[in-house]
Order: structure tokens, then sequence, then C-alpha cells
């Protein structure tokens, strides 16, 4: 019963972290580095509780949230292709704003001081039938699934392929990997970026609502807890690969459920808590390692 919940639970605690890698992943093949992922999974997850309770309905809530980071993602990328900014300095920037601009709106217009309560919050649907449940081992995750777990791993196996065989595709790899190339055909780079950045923004979106409406459908000013950041160490340490990137998410959501179930066991949670992130350091580590022994033995 206990590998029962851990799985499940990974499964749940892998999704949007999946989700920003993904749209991050395609933003590092376009040729900027996006560390703001957090905040545009903080303004996805403030969108989608405020849509939620007015529509009472997800769907809705959840193509806010995607829309709302992508549109964060846009401007984002129009200070960095736009005004030359740098894009590590930008991107800190724009967490401590997001985080600061929801948090005025909260105490403003919510008379709340971080934590957003609403009525009549629609959660993601379950829509596995009843008898998967029942499965040995990987039941309870089966009947837990809702909409946006599927999609992401839907995104995982066909990403390989938009981006190998696709117009787009290829405009942002040789945006990203071959600059000089990409402006010989014609192609405006800043235009691919700034798609290439609205779209890690609507991922990312999407990652939020899920960490508002998968389960607790309420908002707090903590929800992401540097998930945005988790999702950068894996597509980093994937190197830029969606499946391997994949892995790496599934490896940190099973940490994350793994220091929960060992909280509950009466270990120190402080102590417990930071696991996850240790290994984010570690990743990130290896990553550098590896890419300084590439270069080493390089002709």
């Amino acid at each position: 019963m206990i590998v029962d919940q851990v799985i499940a639970a990974s499964l749940t605690l892998t999704t949007p972290i999946l989700l920003a890698a993904m749209g991050g992943l395609v933003n590092r093949q376009g040729g900027i580095v996006n560390i703001a992922l957090d905040a545009k999974m903080l303004a996805g997850a403030f969108v989608a509780v405020i849509v939620s309770s007015m529509t009472g309905g997800w769907f809705v809530a959840v193509l806010s949230a995607a829309v709302a980071g992508a549109l964060v993602g846009y401007l984002f990328s129009l200070v960095i292709t736009r005004a030359n900014a740098n894009m590590i300095v930008a991107g800190l920037g724009l967490n401590v704003l997001v985080a600061g601009f929801i948090g005025f709106i909260l105490n403003w217009v919510y008379d709340s001081s971080g934590t957003l309560r609403l009525p009549d919050v629609q959660l993601l649907p379950k829509f596995m039938p009843d008898f998967v449940s029942g499965i040995p081992v990987v039941g309870l995750a089966l009947s837990e699934l809702e909409p946006l777990t599927v999609f992401a791993w839907i995104t995982v196996f066909t990403l390989p392929f938009l981006l190998a065989n696709t117009r787009i595709g290829l405009w942002v790899r040789a945006t990203g990997n071959a600059p000089q190339v990409a402006r010989a055909m014609g192609i405006s780079g800043r235009n691919v970026q700034d798609f290439s950045t609205a779209f890690a923004g609507f991922f990312s979106g999407l990652g939020g609502a899920h960490l508002a409406l998968a389960s607790i459908g309420l908002f707090n000013e903590g929800l992401t807890a540097g998930r945005g950041f988790i999702a950068l160490a894996a597509f980093y340490f994937g190197r830029d690969r969606p499946v391997t990137t994949a892995l790496v998410c599934l490896l940190f959501g099973f940490l994350d459920a793994t220091q929960i179930r060992m909280q509950t066991a009466g270990l120190p949670p402080k102590l417990i808590g930071t696991i996850p992130y240790l290994m984010v350091l570690v990743a990130l580590c290896i990553a550098g390692w590896r890419n300084h022994r590439r270069k080493a033995v390089a002709p």
C-alpha cells in the first residue's frame, strides 16, 4: 500500500515540474535560458484559482492560466530581445516582480496576506474508470490521472518529433544553435525567441494550474516552492532531450513524494524537505562536470 501511494504521489508531483521543463527546454533550444519559469507558474496558479471560482469550471481556468503564463513569458522575452537586457538578471527580476505584484493584488483586492481561498473552485477531474484502482502497484496512480498529467506525458513523446520534423521546430533549433544559418535563411531570430519564450510561459502556466487545481483548490504565495528552478535543473541535466528530461523530472517527483512520506514517519520535516533541492544541486554539478569533460576531450 505504501508503494502504491508513493508511486501515485510521485506521478502527481512530477506533472508541474515536467510541464515547466518541457517549456523551458524549447526556450533553451531557441537560445534563451529561462530562469523565470517559477514566476510564470505562480501567475498560472493565481489565475487558475480565480477563473475556476468565477466560472465553476476547470477547463477555462487551465486555459486562462496557460495564456497568463504565455503573456508573462512574451513580455519577458521583449525585455531580452528588444531591450537587450541580460536574460539572467531579467529572469531573477521577473520572479521578484511577479511574486510582489500577486502579493499586492492579494492584499488590495482580496484582503489576504498570502493565501487565497475562493468558493466554487473546481479541481481537475479524474477520468479513469473505477476498476483500474484494483490493478496491483500502479492502480492507485492510474486512478488519480487527470488531463494535465496525461497531456504532459503526451508532450514528452511528441516534442522530439515536432522539434525535428516541423518548420517551427527547425526554426527554433536553428535560432538557438546556429543563429548565423538562421539569419542566412531569412529567419527572424527575435521573433522565434519570442515564440519560444511564450511557449515556455504557456507550459509553465499549465504547471501552475496543476499545482492549484490538482488537489488543493487554493492559491498560496509559496505554492511553487522553487519548482521552476527544479524544472530548469531537469532540462539542463537531461541535455535538452524531452524523454531524458522527463525521467529526471520523475526522479525529482519521486524524491518529493518520498520526503513527504518520511515527514509523516516523524523525521525532522525541515531537514527532510531539503532532499529534492539537494538533488537539484547535485544534478547541476554533475551536468557542469559532464560539459567540462566533453569540452576537454573535444579536438
